[in-house]
């Protein structure tokens, strides 16, 4: 699916499109609200991702001309600007969302996965299953063979990640930026710490351990083919 991103920012919008690509979607950037108009209104979007404060049009005013031009594709309002009246205005215009800066790509890209599943009739499932262990996306829970596992926060979008890219490596730079939005520090072993943590939540006492750990790359889930 093709997302646009609106974003005057260099460091904010390539972060963006990296994750967002990362994530297996087509994500196009503009660092100017004219430019960002002219894409939106010749590429064919699945979703446009948008500041409000730009050079040249500012994000309302890009709005406003899609859809007066009657386009009607999701807009995701992304900006500092956090008054309630900022907040009011954006969605009385016809944004879908709104979401301040500063903001956790993980809450991003939860958003972005639930305007385009409306988009497209809820035809994306819920729930993320591999072998037993199973993560229901909209009341935030997960199992595994039918006994019911609590997460935190951050263990729920790490194991988010890791179904979503089940059978997948997963490289410890992708997840510092994926789950905690950050740069990947090598004197820091937050990211061993929180999967030590799932893993014991997750396979403790279990025949089948899903959550493997592949020296010198990564991480990865997945269940032996006779699972």
């Amino acid at each position: 699916m093709k997302i646009l991103i609106v974003e005057d920012e260099p460091k904010t919008g390539e972060y963006l499109r990296q994750g967002l690509s990362e994530a297996g979607f087509v994500a196009d950037l503009a660092q100017n609200g004219s430019d960002g108009l002219h894409l939106a209104l010749q590429g064919e979007y699945d979703l446009v991702i948008l500041d409000v404060m730009l050079p040249g049009l500012d994000g309302w005013q890009v709005l406003q001309s899609l859809r007066n031009r009657g386009l009607q594709m999701p807009v995701l309002f992304l900006t500092a600007r956090d008054q309630v009246e900022d907040r009011v205005k954006g969605l009385e215009l016809g944004a879908d969302d709104y979401l301040v800066k500063p903001f956790s790509f993980a809450e991003l890209l939860a958003r972005v996965r639930t305007i385009l599943r409306r988009g497209r009739g809820g035809t994306e499932t819920n729930t993320l299953r591999v072998a037993d262990l199973e993560l229901d996306l909209l009341r935030r829970r997960v199992s595994r063979g039918g006994r019911r596992i609590d997460l935190t926060a951050k263990e729920f979008g790490l194991l988010e990640l890791l179904l979503r890219r089940h059978g997948e490596v997963l490289p410890r730079s992708l997840i510092a930026s994926q789950v905690w939005d950050m740069n990947f520090d090598s004197d820091t072993n937050v990211i061993e710490v929180a999967m030590r943590r799932l893993r014991l939540k997750i396979d403790e006492g279990q025949d089948v351990k899903l959550i493997q750990t592949v020296r010198g790359m990564g991480y990865v889930l997945e269940a032996p083919e006779s699972v």
